[in-house]
């Protein structure tokens, strides 16, 4: 194996050589394929001898440096060497010296029995005076504990714990125990726990009027403190002990410190309960009676322990941290009680506006001169409390709603029937009733309190309020939906029934303002596309029953005038202007009622009666009730159609000069009775054409009907003609789109029973 492992050693070296060589072969090839360098010869082999030279210089050295650290290295290992034989002949001189250690330790024993004789002589003489003088010590130190000297007392308690836990320790320490031994002895200390005991007691009394005393004595809590102090070190001592000895004396660890804690504790806890002083049978407001009594309470207690328990505490018990963390656990748990208990009413809002504004804020602990951050130690009651009580509180909110709206509705009703007149402002002599201001007094109300709490809250009752505004507007339009039933069975049981509608068409429009004032005051900026859709629909409701009562309004006046417009273009109608006449001065005398409107409602009532009389007046044009047959009785009739149709135009005009002049529909009676006298058959279809043209929404059959008046024109023939206007206005391309006429709004029928408004 070592010949094979040589010969691989010697061909190697030759391959390397070879290989250096071929290198060298190639080099000298490159650096001499031109003629010119054969010059450079001598100078490329002084250069590669310094080369050569600097190479063989680095080996050396490298060489050189290996040997000595070769050289150190075995000198290091015969030293170790060396030392390994020391050491073994020292450790087997060491084990025959152990040998004889228990024979030592026997010769030794009488050595050993005189020192723990010894030291036991020495602690009994140390603690001769106060094993003599226990029980002179023990009235000593109870007559001043009585008599508050608590350091002088705690001095004597502390000798005298020394002395029983001296000796207690040294019958320890003795491999015999004799037990009867260490019962004498605590049975002759025994006054000395009692006494503890007693000290303790007076530091927790102490302890507990720390509010109170730091005030007057702040002398009386640092030496309590003081004693607490020693007691923790002595306690640290014992414990300590322990771990190395087993032994623990009597009564240790004391643990006066927590005691001390829970003592602060608890007199926190009865001060919080202390000012819960009333009871809701009692009175009514006892609970923002309480929370403010808790408030100008923890104010002034922290504020007394800021200024005054912090120089007297040490620092380690960061005592007004500790203060702060024990009136806020403490309230929390009284006011989960309180609520465990049951909340009713407004007791909600008081507990949410406390909790959120008033604890936290300037009022209390961000008061001046506390400032203190409350953020590490969580909130008063969780986030899930704070949402049961904001939930609750907003289901009684609604509940209340109901209540009050059902009683609002109530108070309505009794009034439509009680045969009285609505009331009327004096100065606007407008019918109301106090119905709309009730009900948006009371969400103002809650919207108000609501505010005091937080924003988010009231962005809640504000959709809240919303929902509830609607669905009074639902229970409201059924209630008068009944009413108007009710009273066209018989109409001489409400004598104001006009009136009272009024009342109901003004009420309608008051809803819709104080519905935009109240989201003026109220409206947050953050608000849901939901509540903004409520909203709009709240207004959207409101408008449209007011429409349907102005429709009920209309219609009781348009009854009284219904066989009047069933005269109209008759044979009859012909020769009298009664019909026209009776209508004016019936609606002259509904409108004297009709001001008591406020004059959005007047403008709108106006514009529908227009509406309503042109649309009659237009129906009975084509229904045929007459015929014309010459054209001299044509132009009779549709000289009558006109005047009437300027008289009723002025009429209105005399009655609302605003309304009347604008867009009146009188002008369209006034355009189908020109094309009724037209005389010329070529003139005529130009006439039919542009009314066509500009009621896009008049029918064939109106056109139909309206030519059927003149006798010289055959029913056929009048088909035709409107037929081919029709066809022509189709074929006519048009991006302007017309609004809609008052022909939309006309159905002719049979009967005059269906008729709609």
């Amino acid at each position: 194996m070592g010949n094979d492992s040589g010969e691989d050693k010697m061909n190697a070296l030759q391959k390397l050589e070879d290989e250096a060589k071929t290198a060298a072969t190639k080099h000298i090839i490159n650096m001499l394929q031109r003629p010119g360098q054969l010059e450079k010869v001598e100078q490329y082999k002084r250069r590669i001898s310094r080369k050569k030279a600097s190479i063989e210089t680095k080996l050396k050295t490298a060489m050189q440096s290996q040997l000595d650290g070769v050289r150190v290295g075995f000198n290091q290992l015969q030293d170790a060497l060396i030392s390994i034989a020391a050491i073994k002949n020292e450790l087997d001189l060491i084990g025959k010296s152990f040998g004889s250690a228990p024979e030592l330790s026997n010769t030794l024993q009488v050595v050993q029995d005189e020192n723990m004789r010894h030291s036991q002589y020495v602690t009994a003489k140390e603690n001769l005076k106060h094993i003599f003088t226990v029980p002179e010590s023990v009235e000593k130190t109870k007559q001043w504990i009585n008599d508050g000297k608590l350091l002088h007392a705690h001095q004597s308690l502390m000798d005298l714990e020394n002395s029983r836990d001296d000796l207690l320790y040294e019958l320890h320490k003795l491999p015999n125990q004799s037990p009867a031994d260490k019962v004498m002895l605590k049975a002759y200390f025994e006054d000395v726990e009692t006494l503890s005991q007693l000290m303790g007691k007076q530091i927790k009394l102490v302890v507990g009027r720390t509010l109170n005393t730091v005030r007057k004595e702040p002398t009386i809590i640092v030496t309590a403190l003081r004693i607490i102090e020693r007691e923790e070190k002595a306690d640290q001592f014992a414990v300590q002990r322990y771990k190395q000895s087993g032994f623990i004396p009597p009564g240790r660890p004391k643990n006066w410190k927590n005691m001390a804690i829970e003592v602060l504790e608890k007199s926190v806890a009865n001060r919080v309960e202390g000012t819960h002083v009333d009871e809701r049978a009692d009175n009514k407001m006892w609970l923002a009676r309480y929370l403010e009594l808790a408030r100008l309470l923890i104010l002034e207690d922290l504020r007394v322990v800021k200024t005054l328990c912090g120089p007297c505490f040490p620092p380690a018990y960061n005592i007004v941290r500790r203060f702060v963390e024990m009136y806020h656990n403490s309230l929390s748990q009284h006011l989960k009680d309180i609520i465990a208990n049951g909340l009713e009413g407004n007791e909600y809002v008081s507990l949410l506006s406390w909790i959120m504004n008033t604890y936290t804020g300037v009022e209390l602990m961000q008061h001046p001169e506390l400032n203190i951050d409350t953020s590490d130690i969580g909130p008063l009651l969780s986030n899930e409390m704070l949402s049961e009580l904001q939930d609750q509180y907003l289901r009684n909110m609604q509940q209340n709603y109901e209540e009050w709206m059902k009683k609002t509705l109530e108070t309505e009703k009794v009034d439509w029937w009680s045969g009285v007149l609505p009331e009327g402002s004096t100065q606007e002599a407008y019918y109301h009733t106090a119905a709309p201001v009730i009900i948006f007094q009371m969400v103002d109300q809650n919207l108000q309190v609501t505010k005091t709490i937080s924003n988010q809250l009231t962005a809640r009752a504000l959709v809240l309020c919303i929902d509830q505004v609607v669905k009074y507007c639902a229970t409201y339009r059924q209630a008068i939906l009944e009413f108007k039933g009710k009273h066209f069975e018989d109409r001489s049981r409400v004598p104001y029934f006009t009136h009272h509608m009024i009342t109901i068409v003004n009420n309608c429009l008051q809803f819709i303002e104080l519905a935009q004032q109240m989201k003026q005051l109220y409206w947050v900026s953050n608000a849901s596309d939901d509540a903004a859709v409520k909203f709009e629909a709240l207004l959207a409701n409101y408008q449209q029953l007011r429409d349907e009562a102005v429709t009920i309004l209309l219609e009781e006046s348009f009854l009284d005038l219904e066989l009047h417009f069933q005269d109209l273009l008759t044979p009859k109608w012909l020769s009298s202007p009664i019909p026209v006449e009776t209508i004016c001065v019936t609606l002259e005398d509904y409108f004297q009622d009709y001001n008591h409107l406020r004059i959005k409602n007047f403008e709108y009532v106006i514009k529908e009666a227009q509406n309503l009389i042109a649309k009659r007046y237009i129906a009975a044009m084509l229904q045929r009730k007459i015929s014309l047959k010459t054209y001299d009785e044509c132009l009779t009739c549709t000289s009558k159609i006109m005047t009437e149709a300027e008289k009723i135009k002025n009429f209105f005009i005399r009655i609302a000069p605003k309304v009347g002049n604008f867009d009146s529909p009188f002008e369209v009676i006034k355009r189908l009775a020109e094309v009724l006298r037209c005389e010329d058959s070529e003139i005529l279809s130009l006439d039919l054409h542009s009314l066509v043209e500009k009621y896009p929404d008049m029918t064939e059959d109106h056109l139909v009907r309206l030519l059927s008046l003149r006798g010289d024109i055959p029913r056929a023939m009048a088909r035709e003609k409107v037929a081919y206007i029709y066809e022509a206005q189709r074929n006519r391309t048009t991006t302007q789109t017309m609004p809609n006429s008052i022909f939309k709004q006309i159905v002719i029928q049979d009967s005059f029973l269906n008729w709609k408004p």
